[in-house]
């Protein structure tokens, strides 16, 4: 019995030694993913489509910011988009108030994950590069509607970070800025691209690294009023880096609808009750037709008459300029003092009897051009570069050439973006550049240069559906000039919202930081404060 004993014993000590040395071998699943034997490019769609969710549809702004810069208008109360015409609590409207958080982080997430499986790996080095490039562009997202917020901490959970501290803003603008110069050096266009590259640039370095010093220059632009040595020095760098020169540089997803990757701005706007309830906001087609540009054609149409015409999505309706009409913000159909049939100019119904629409003679955007569920959603355009180099040169910065041709190049640029959507929506170069000579810039004060700039850019970044980032430039530029909504109930005292408030369940999932971010606020956690950038 001893021998058989000291026999086990012997047989269990070899097969102990035999485990432990084989140990990561014998237990690692040959037919489970891991750092040593996944792709990290499979993760990048992921990741670009994360970011471009978290700035369109449902989960972006479409609801809030295309309302507050009064881009769209809707007289519809109650309604869909009445919480964001009116500055109005609506339904789902903290969902909605998270949205932009949630998803961006979401995304930043996959970047940052992508990092970690390249690290190390040269021949990845420019997915890698990208990888950050685009993390942060998505916490520019972040900061810019809510403000402070993680940062430095952010996305390291896996490192036992659960709570991260909020950033002062002008921190993270700092951090993002110096980053971003560092690593758009790291990529190398004599090596590999990405190979599952979802954005217009199907993996071409170059085009990445010209994208990269143009949303440098974006960032540095954002911080004119705050820190105007900071903005200076990195437009600069980033004109010398070398930024987009053409339209064939614009950054822009296109959709693939028949395997369930649909543009989330059109599909929303094929919700029928969607369709009916947005028009093209007075002070945008006012704007238009005052130098009879030729987007307005492009970009608008009247319904055809009647309730069920103009509920119609595949319906082509009335194109022609002249008859364009904008619909003023912060009215409804409820039939008192602010009934839109009171509103001034109100042009009368379309259609007659029972079928008759009250709101039929207001324009509508152009249901051929932008609700094919395959059109692209815009991420950064050479057009938007050319107008943030015009402001610069305004400003009397070193970026090449004046402010007269640099916004010349912008406005020639930007009337030939929508041939991205279809061909309804091509303008001919010649026609774009013969309504930018006849449209020059006004240099007879830096103030009008500033504001003729912006008010282009506005117009720009709002009618290809980017409505955070025509909030945000709004917001640090002050142009277009725009007259606020008193509506009565409204949750800003009557000004347009100026940021955010945060998604209510960090008051749970991260208290202690959470209130420290709420303390600094000047004004409280409300949609009335301002960001640092915000002057």
């Amino acid at each position: 019995m001893k021998k058989i004993l000291i026999y086990l014993s012997l047989v269990a000590a070899l097969f102990v030694t035999g485990c432990t040395k084989n140990f990561d071998a014998i237990n690692t699943d040959p037919n489970q993913a891991s750092a040593a034997n996944f792709d990290p490019n499979l993760l990048l769609p992921s990741a670009e489509l994360g970011y471009i969710g978290s700035i369109t549809g449902y989960s972006g702004p479409i609801l809030f910011q295309s309302m507050w810069t009064q881009t769209f208008a809707s007289s519809i109360e109650p309604g869909y988009y009445s919480g964001g015409d009116k500055y109005k609590q609506g339904g789902s409207f903290y969902s909605y108030q998270a949205s932009t958080w949630n998803n961006a982080y979401g995304a930043a997430g996959y970047f940052r994950e992508i990092q970690n499986l390249t690290k190390g790996n040269d021949a990845k080095v420019n997915l890698r590069g990208i990888s950050v490039i685009c993390e942060l562009m998505s916490i520019q997202a972040v900061t810019d509607v809510y403000g402070d917020c993680p940062f430095s901490q952010a996305l390291q959970a896996k490192s036992g970070i659960q709570h991260p501290v909020y950033d002062k803003q002008q921190d993270i603008y700092k951090g993002m800025l110096v980053k971003l110069d560092s690593v758009i050096s790291t990529l190398d266009p004599s090596k590999a691209g990405p190979t599952n590259d979802v954005v217009s640039y199907k993996g071409d370095v170059a085009k990445w690294k010209k994208f990269g010093y143009s949303l440098m220059l974006r960032m540095a632009m954002r911080l004119t009023k705050a820190d105007a040595a900071m903005a200076q020095q990195y437009a600069t760098k980033a004109y010398a880096g070398g930024v987009f020169q053409s339209n064939s540089d614009n950054a822009f997803i296109v959709f693939d609808n028949s395997h369930g990757f649909a543009n989330a701005n059109s599909s929303s706007l094929q919700v029928q009750e969607d369709y009916y309830e947005v028009k093209w906001g007075k002070v945008l087609i006012d704007y238009l037709k005052s130098t009879n540009d030729p987007r307005l054609s492009v970009i608008s149409e009247l319904l055809l008459p009647g309730i069920s015409a103009n509920a119609n999505h595949d319906g082509v309706g009335d194109s022609n300029p002249a008859d364009q009409l904008g619909m003023p913000n912060g009215y409804n159909q409820n039939g008192g003092a602010i009934d839109i049939t009171k509103a001034p100019g109100y042009p009368g119904p379309s259609g007659s009897g029972t079928d008759a629409d009250i709101t039929g003679k207001y324009s509508h955007p152009k249901s051929l051009l932008y609700l094919d569920r395959n059109a692209p959603s815009f991420i950064l355009t050479y057009a938007q570069t050319e107008f943030l180099l015009a402001e610069a040169a305004a400003r009397g910065w070193s970026v090449g050439a004046s402010a007269s041709v640099h916004y010349a190049n912008g406005v020639s640029a930007a009337l030939q973006t929508y041939s991205a959507y279809n061909s309804l929506g091509v303008i001919s170069s010649g026609v774009a550049s013969a309504y930018a000579l006849a449209n020059p810039l006004d240099i007879s004060s830096t103030d009008n240069s500033l504001k003729q700039i912006n008010t282009q850019y506005w117009v720009l970044v709002g009618t290809i559906f980017d409505f955070d980032e025509a909030w945000s430039n709004w917001r640090r530029s002050g142009y277009p000039v725009l007259t606020s909504v008193n509506y009565v109930g409204n949750f800003t005292n009557g000004t347009i919202p100026r940021r955010q408030a945060y998604p209510t369940g960090e008051a749970s999932t991260n208290p202690v930081n959470f209130a420290a971010a709420v303390q600094a606020l000047t004004g409280g956690d409300v949609y009335s404060s301002r960001v640092w950038w915000d002057k």
